[in-house]
């Protein structure tokens, strides 16, 4: 029996759909789905379940049976390092925080009731992410803005794009968020971030993407990191095929010891960097293998596409060379045959021959091309056109041909013609009562 089909999506669960699968890296589809399904399509609680299962903490929907803790640092992990303010010292140290402690948890605290009950008067306007790659440039001219250009190269790009970029070159992606209101942003940026060395470490090491989290791009960056404090860094990389959280890093932290802390990370890691370069090594070799297996392959077929179209040229060839054999041959038998015919008749119109004691007559011998000699008479009054008519009777005659005498020598105008539509009679054309004229072949010219 067939499943039922899911229900359909509503636009807002597949734009969810699509920003759950961009923030943890997951390949299947169905598998996002379910995952926001048991989080009632809550995407931060089911971010969050996702990152705990990534560092080995055991998911709320999957309880894990009962057996002894082993934890492998390596695969399931995530490097945190959390700076620590500083503590007051001395007495006069003490003496303030002591005097600023009701202040500040007085101002937190009513920051955080206003904030949250600014939440069900009006919805948090970060909540919907509408132009995230201006969120990233706008934040990045703010940046320069306050802290001049000396910085770090940005990512001038969406969270999304950083990650693809950083999956398909194969670096380490430094993500970046900017807490605006918070008490360490300005000296962290000013002290660490702005600096020669650090500069130089991010620009040659790794990507760098940063946005505050004042903008909505921002915002969704820190519900899918979760950072407890600022200023925040968080390293990404490829790991198992995955875009993975590998080093997280909260608090006020030197230029010296942010370096040694990334360095620590990405020495961690360089492992699975180095295999996935491999894997990706093989897989191109492999491609690149399959690809001039085809070339080779289309070249094969080509060339055997070529020997039958020549092949099929010549059959057409040598057909069209025998049709037109057949087609010279039919011609020249249809040829053969009018001309028969047309002898035929001619032969039936020639005037029967008169005696040879005929005062009138003419005897003529005719020298053949073939040599030999045809001997008839004729009467003086008949036109040169009987003559012509009897020649041609003659199976022996050829197609074309012309009548000539010898002494002189000129041609008998035995056919009509424009100027003499009503050829000459023999007596008109000078002839003797004996003669002997010449058949000439004109076929061949």
């Amino acid at each position: 029996m067939a499943a039922p089909d899911e229900p359909e999506l509503s636009q807002a669960q597949t734009e969810k759909l699509l920003q759950f699968q961009d923030l943890t890296g997951l390949e299947s589809m169905d598998q996002c789905r379910r995952t926001l399904e048991q989080h009632n399509w809550n995407i931060e609680a089911a971010v969050q379940d996702r990152l705990n299962e990534q560092e080995g903490v055991p998911s709320v929907f999957n309880p894990p049976t009962p057996r002894p803790l082993q934890v492998n640092t390596a695969d399931h992990r995530v490097y945190s390092y959390i700076v620590s303010r500083p503590q007051p010292r001395g007495l006069l140290g003490w003496s303030y925080y002591l005097i600023m402690l009701p202040f500040r948890f007085t101002y937190y605290t009513l920051l955080d009731i206003f904030r949250f009950a600014l939440r069900f008067i009006r919805p948090d306007p970060r909540g919907r992410v509408t132009d995230p790659v201006g969120d990233v440039v706008s934040f990045i001219h703010s940046f320069q803005e306050t802290y001049g250009q000396s910085h770090p190269v940005f990512y001038q790009g969406t969270y999304s794009q950083a990650l693809n970029d950083a999956k398909r070159e194969l670096r380490y992606l430094l993500v970046y968020l900017h807490g605006d209101d918070h008490q360490d942003t300005d000296e962290f940026c000013r002290s660490t971030l702005c600096t020669e060395e650090v500069i130089t470490f991010l620009n040659t090491r790794m990507l760098f993407w940063a946005c505050s989290t004042s903008k909505p791009e921002g915002y969704r960056v820190s519900q899918a990191l979760r950072e407890n404090t600022y200023p925040f860094l968080a390293m990404i990389m490829l790991k198992d095929r995955k875009m993975t959280v590998v080093g997280r890093l909260e608090g006020l932290i030197q230029p010296e010891d942010l370096i040694n802390q990334l360095t620590f990370i990405m020495d961690a890691n360089q492992t699975y960097l180095m295999s996935e370069r491999l894997e990706r090594e093989e897989r191109n070799e492999t491609q690149v293998l399959r690809q001039q297996q085809d070339e080779a392959y289309l070249v094969s077929l080509r060339a055997d596409q070529e020997k039958e179209r020549k092949k099929r040229e010549e059959q057409e060839q040598r057909r069209q060379e025998e049709e037109k054999v057949r087609q010279s041959a039919l011609a020249e038998e249809q040829r053969r045959r009018t001309l028969e015919e047309e002898k035929e008749r001619k032969s039936e119109c020639v005037p029967p021959e008169p005696p040879a004691d005929d005062p009138e007559s003419v005897k003529i011998v005719f020298k053949m091309p073939n040599d030999t000699r045809v001997e008839r008479r004729f009467l003086f009054g008949q036109s040169l056109t009987v003559i012509y008519d009897f020649i041609f009777s003659l199976k022996e005659t050829p197609e074309k041909f012309q009548i000539i005498t010898n002494f002189p020598r000129r041609v008998l105008p035995c056919l009509p013609t424009d100027e003499q539509p009503n050829p000459p009679t023999l007596k008109e054309a000078g002839l003797s009562r004996s003669e002997v004229l010449f058949v000439q072949d004109l076929t061949d010219d």
